[in-house]
């Protein structure tokens, strides 16, 4: 039988957290999160600095695409999801930037494509690319925090592998040229039953069945883990593609 504290916790994770976009603060204290080597934002600047026109797919509430600005005096973000479209439109309508639902109809539109966390939808990002146009995007891979359902008892958080091998094939596959490739698993610390729980209820496609209650004999069990522990480690899964529209002859 569980221990009141365990109890407690899991009810308190279980009210969840309000969220817009693709903030995660609420978990300080309670997760780790380590970063791959390389700097996503750190690499799109020179490329913004030198992009007029640019495309970020899936912007979420635009929180990353504002703290890149200046951004390109043409810019257009794509945000389909109905809870994050009117805070995307809030923040980046100062900076003047276009938020969409769906993807551009043109053509040869783009100097920059950016797509952190989103779709990489191969033949439209060539499509939409100018001849020299340049793609930047930093993926959440198949195998993330694929341990967390392990330890839970739950299916694999992916039915299909997604990894840097299965994108550069897709977008070579479009006519682009890959000019960078990195993949890395950095760790997830989770120093707390409730973090988990708050983990499970933001990203919901990490165990698609999860409920407290459907999986609360697992959850005690990885609570007494950490407890055990003082902290439960999980690998993430991200990997770097960067690629170019060649220039037409």
């Amino acid at each position: 039988m569980r221990s009141n504290r365990q109890g407690d916790e899991l009810n308190a994770a279980a009210t969840g957290a309000s969220m817009t976009g693709w903030e995660f603060a609420w978990l300080d204290g309670l997760a780790v999160a380590s970063e791959p080597s390389w700097s996503y934002p750190e690499m799109a600047r020179p490329l913004l600095r030198r992009a007029f026109s640019l495309l970020d797919l899936d912007t979420g509430g635009g929180e990353l695409l504002a703290e890149l600005s200046p951004l390109p005096p043409h810019t257009v973000a794509v945000e389909s999801w109905s809870r994050n479209t009117p805070a995307a439109r809030e923040r980046l309508t100062p900076f003047g930037v276009s938020v969409l639902t769906e993807l551009p109809a043109g053509e040869n539109e783009f100097d920059l494509v950016l797509s952190r966390h989103g779709r990489l939808p191969a033949p439209d990002i060539a499509r939409l690319l100018k001849p020299g146009g340049t793609l930047l995007t930093q993926q959440v891979g198949s195998d993330d925090l694929a341990d967390l359902n392990s330890a839970l008892g739950a299916p694999p958080p992916h039915p299909r592998r997604w990894d840097a091998e299965v994108a550069v094939r897709a977008l070579e596959a479009a006519g682009l040229r890959v000019t960078d490739v990195r993949e890395e698993h950095p760790a997830a610390v989770f120093r707390d039953i409730s973090s988990v729980v708050h983990q499970l209820r933001t990203v919901p496609w990490q165990v698609r069945d999860f409920t407290p209650q459907r999986y609360e004999r697992a959850l005690a069990r990885l609570s007494a883990t950490i407890r055990a522990r003082g902290e439960f480690t999980a690998r993430a899964h991200r990997f770097l593609v960067q690629a170019q529209r060649p220039t037409e002859a």
